[in-house]
């Protein structure tokens, strides 16, 4: 059993090897993220752990042995699933690993951007002591908190917002509008959505329908100084239309932990704006998560490697079956 991690930014994958060891797996550790890189680096490979590297059909026919496809986190959208699919390659996720992570850093970007501590922190290190420099600031109590997407991290995070004294309503397909959740919260139309949240966070992965779904015009539908909170996908949210949007002053602000280009180059506009708070891709990361993230993305690589059901699949169609 040979499986390979394609590329990885983490200090260590000590944990991996510990997984890969106990099934008697040999590990290879690359770091190539093109297509071209990880055909070269996988040769022989019946697993692979990815990061951010892309898996193309190209890649998939050229490597005959794979059966699995790991990746690090909840989205997928840099594997081909429907050729992987196609070719009895398992794609498998980690989807519900960070729930706590990313809602309580959703809630933290929210809070941080409303009552502008980046900017302030800046100003006073400065010798500025100015609130004239982030007004206008307002309190959490009577401001409307709209979830976009309200799965396992919606759901944590509009009960965070709750927490903290925001009124919150949510939208998600699956939900009917003008119903209640069962946690109470209003649901309602996207378009309510925007009208009604002066903080909007966004928890919709990235597919095709949902690619900038937050364009200029939908942008334009949320209330004057409002904030937006982005920790899911870069691509639900055209960045250009943010920037626009930020720039008018039409939004207050917006916090943001992932972006269309990862990573975030550093002369991007977004950096010049000073109420808008950046991160890097880091909303996953707490002690737990980071070393559950880890174990559970190779287990289910191992375990399809070597014939069982990994505990997380997005293709079960592929179990049982030949390329």
């Amino acid at each position: 059993m040979r499986i390979v991690i394609t590329d990885c930014d983490h200090a260590s994958v000590d944990i991996e090897r510990a997984v890969a060891g106990e099934a008697g797996a040999e590990l290879v550790v690359a770091q190539g993220i093109s297509p071209a890189e990880v055909i070269a680096n996988a040769e022989g490979a019946d697993g692979l752990v990815v990061q951010y590297a892309q898996i193309t059909a190209a890649v998939m026919d050229a490597l005959p042995n794979l059966k699995a496809v790991g990746r690090y986190g909840v989205g997928v959208d840099t594997v081909d699933v429907e050729a992987a699919t196609a070719r009895g390659v398992a794609v498998c996720n980690v989807p519900d690993y960070g729930t706590e992570a990313v809602s309580d850093h959703a809630i933290a970007l929210a809070l941080a951007v409303s009552r502008g501590l980046v900017a302030l922190d800046r100003g006073t290190r400065a010798g500025r002591p100015n609130l004239a420099e982030v007004n206008p600031i307002f309190q959490v109590r009577g401001r409307t908190f709209g979830v976009l997407g309200f799965g396992a991290i919606g759901r944590a995070t509009a009960r965070k917002a709750a927490g903290v004294g925001y009124e919150v309503v949510v939208h998600d397909t699956a939900v009917e509008p003008g119903t209640l959740t069962e946690e109470g919260y209003e649901a309602v139309s996207l378009e309510e959505l925007l009208r009604r949240s002066q903080v909007l966070s966004v928890h919709v992965p990235l597919v095709p329908a949902t690619h900038h779904l937050l364009d200029a015009t939908r942008l334009a539908l949320l209330p004057e100084h409002a904030v937006v909170v982005n920790t899911s996908r870069g691509g639900v949210v055209d960045t250009d239309a943010l920037v626009d949007a930020l720039r008018s002053g039409h939004l207050l602000g917006a916090g943001l932990d992932v972006f269309e280009t990862e990573p975030l180059p550093a002369d991007h506009p977004l950096t010049e704006l000073d109420r808008v708070v950046l991160t890097p891709h880091a909303g996953f990361y707490t002690e737990e998560s980071y070393a559950e993230l880890k174990r559970r993305t190779i287990q289910n690589v191992v375990d399809v490697v070597a014939g069982r059901r990994p505990r997380n699949i997005l293709n079960p169609s592929v179990l049982g079956g030949t390329r």
